[in-house]
Formats: C-alpha cells, sequence, structure tokens
C-alpha cells in the first residue's frame, strides 16, 4: 500500500516547471500558484503517467459511499467523515483512503480538489472496516491575501475519495453555511 507523494507525468513538457520555463537548474519559483503537483495536472486536464497517491497492492479493495457525521458544516464547525472499505480479493493487505476536497465554483482561484486527509486500513480477505477521518472548516478555506486571513465560501464542497488524485471512487456532498 506505498503511495506516490508525487505525480509523475508521460512527458516532460507536461509537468508545470517545463510548461512555465521555471527551472534553471538550480531554483524555482513555482509560478504554477496553487496550481502545485497534482493540482497542475488536474487544472490542464493532462493525464498523467502515475498520479499522485497511486500505489500497488496485492488485493483488491472497494470503497463506500463517504457518510458525514452531519449533511452541514456551520461556520468554524467540524465533521466527520466515515468511509467504508472492503476487501475484496484473496489475501489481506492495506489501503489507504484519500480525502479531497473540490470547492463550490466561485470568483476564486481554487484548485479542482485538494488533499485534506487521509486514512489507513489493514483487512483481511472478504473483511470490511470503516475508516474515520476529521474534516474542520480550515479544510474548506484558501488563504485571503487582502485581508490577510483563511475564508470559506458559503456553499456546496464535494468530499471525494478514492486510492488517488485520479482513482476517485465515491463522493457525499457538504455545505457550508455561515
Amino acid at each position: 500500500s506505498g503511495k506516490l507523494t508525487f505525480t509523475m507525468p508521460k512527458k516532460i513538457a507536461d509537468s508545470p516547471a517545463h510548461a512555465l520555463d521555471d527551472y534553471n537548474g538550480t531554483r524555482m519559483a513555482y509560478k504554477e500558484g496553487v496550481f502545485v503537483g497534482y493540482r497542475w495536472f488536474d487544472a490542464k486536464n493532462i493525464e498523467p503517467l502515475f498520479p499522485f497517491g497511486h500505489g500497488l497492492s496485492y488485493t483488491t479493495f472497494a470503497i463506500g459511499k463517504p457518510k458525514c457525521s452531519n449533511p452541514k458544516m456551520k461556520q468554524y464547525g467540524s465533521v466527520f467523515v466515515k468511509v467504508p472499505v472492503t476487501n475484496t480479493g484473496k489475501v489481506a493487505g492495506a489501503e489507504v483512503v484519500q480525502l479531497y476536497v473540490a470547492p463550490p465554483t466561485s470568483d476564486v482561484e481554487r484548485p479542482v480538489r485538494e488533499l485534506k486527509t487521509f486514512g489507513k486500513v489493514f483487512l483481511q480477505p472478504g473483511e470490511t472496516k470503516e475508516v474515520e477521518m476529521w474534516l474542520s472548516w480550515r479544510d474548506l478555506a484558501y488563504w485571503d491575501t487582502a485581508k490577510r486571513h483563511w475564508h470559506v465560501i458559503p456553499g456546496t464542497y464535494q468530499i471525494e475519495v478514492g486510492t488517488s488524485s485520479r482513482e476517485i471512487r465515491s463522493r457525499a456532498t457538504l455545505d457550508y453555511t455561515l
């Protein structure tokens, strides 16, 4: 259940450093802004060779629908997200369930999705367990450079769970209100 900590492009031209001419052999300016790493590939709709979070296993897993402890989060609130995971293979194994948050449409430039938390589970063949993860209001926030503080846009956020940034298996919604 080892997972890649970076996105591997199919060709060098797909990487943000190359596309933005942002690498001189010693320094990078990260000209891609908030679209660092897998976020670049999502924003530009580029299919990577191996996405962030990709990993291999000797068994297979089914990831169920995430359930929030409350479908609504109020200002400065938090929720628990439970996700059932089943080992559908023939040998014991471990899986890392990754939870991404996709923001509502707004005028603020945001990534398509952002990894916010993850949980690892060890399962015997046929066994099911729930992975519980915690989300707070800060997981929905962005840094407002003009106001110099974290800000959350009210609206409906997508809670996406999967096994990599490109292998989203299930979704739920979470409404944030002031």
